[in-house]
């Protein structure tokens, strides 16, 4: 290996033979199995924006002690996450540029080592931030249905512990990813967890969407004017259908990408779908570029505060 390459543990099946995987290539020859050719300048500028959105939305929760409360710690956590994944797609996106310009001569060992902490770095950021997404839906969730209790159920210190255990388990489980990336049963828990939480996600949104629409409806039939029920009925489908249409369109093909790597590693269509697996890549740094604007940008507090940051006025 002379250069770098983003998740190079997932890139190809390792589950395959080298004839089948020959085979299987050159089956898939045609031109739209050559995949797309992504610059790293790409890769380079999504990963700016990112990190530059939620440095400010981590800045403007820590300055405004307003949104000093669990709800807003989990976003942060969410925002420090996407940090975590614009910073190691930087990191490795500057070391391939500079490797492949010759201004920077590492030997293969070494090479192998940073894919190794990088890899490691962009797992653990991928699980927490996941993790978080679930999180806040949960959050959001109780504030909703049980409103009242609130406060007594999302106490400060459960939403650290809660937090603490995430960033954790996402230690672990990309530590425990690396070791034993050519295992199936670690890509199948991986895939586990990506499914729990699109369904978790599914559930709790529709179940508020259904609440919400039971109490518009509720007041539109007592105030006879059923024209509010549709204009709230239907704002509230939009928000649900951005919130999980982002999430699964961000997420869904890399996780796909995992899926066929288990399931067909030498089928023709597996080998054409592994070589776009840049263009999933560039899909999750999107996301991280999106989070901010669905979770922390649309609260006015946080906005002010960040008009705030901006103005470098603390």
């Amino acid at each position: 290996m002379s250069t770098l390459a983003p998740l190079r543990l997932l890139r190809e099946p390792w589950n395959a033979s080298e004839g089948n995987q020959s085979n299987a290539t050159a089956g898939a020859g045609s031109a739209w199995c050559q995949g797309l050719d992504i610059p790293n300048e790409l890769f380079l500028t999504l990963g700016l924006v990112s990190l530059v959105e939620n440095l400010l939305v981590v800045a403007a929760i820590l300055k405004n002690r307003n949104l000093h409360s669990p709800m807003y710690y989990f976003i942060c956590c969410l925002a420090v996450s996407d940090m975590l994944v614009s910073i190691s797609n930087l990191a490795e996106t500057l070391f391939m540029l500079l490797m492949e310009h010759g201004v920077l001569v590492i030997h293969a060992s070494i090479v192998r080592h940073m894919d190794n902490v990088i890899d490691m770095l962009i797992c653990s950021s991928v699980v927490s931030s996941l993790s978080f997404l679930g999180v806040i839906a949960v959050d959001r969730y109780i504030t909703i249905f049980y409103a009242l209790r609130y406060h007594s159920i999302m106490t400060l210190q459960r939403a650290v512990v809660t937090m603490a255990s995430v960033w954790l388990a996402s230690t672990v489980s990309s530590t425990v990813f690396i070791t034993y990336y050519r295992n199936n049963a670690i890509l199948l828990c991986l895939i586990s967890f990506f499914l729990f939480m699109l369904v978790l996600m599914l559930v709790l949104y529709i179940h508020m969407l259904a609440l919400a629409c039971h109490h518009v409806r509720s007041i539109s039939s007592q105030q006879k004017q059923p024209t509010i029920y549709r204009t709230s009925s239907l704002k509230g489908a939009v928000t649900l259908t951005i919130l999980l249409g982002v999430f699964f369109i961000c997420w869904g093909p890399f996780f796909f990408h995992l899926i066929l790597i288990v399931t067909c590693p030498t089928n023709p269509f597996c080998t054409c779908f592994f070589s776009y697996f840049n263009l999933f890549l560039i899909l999750i740094i999107c996301n991280s570029v999106v989070d901010p604007i669905i979770y922390a940008f649309r609260s006015q507090e946080l906005r002010r505060t960040l008009r705030e940051v901006v103005l470098c006025s603390w």
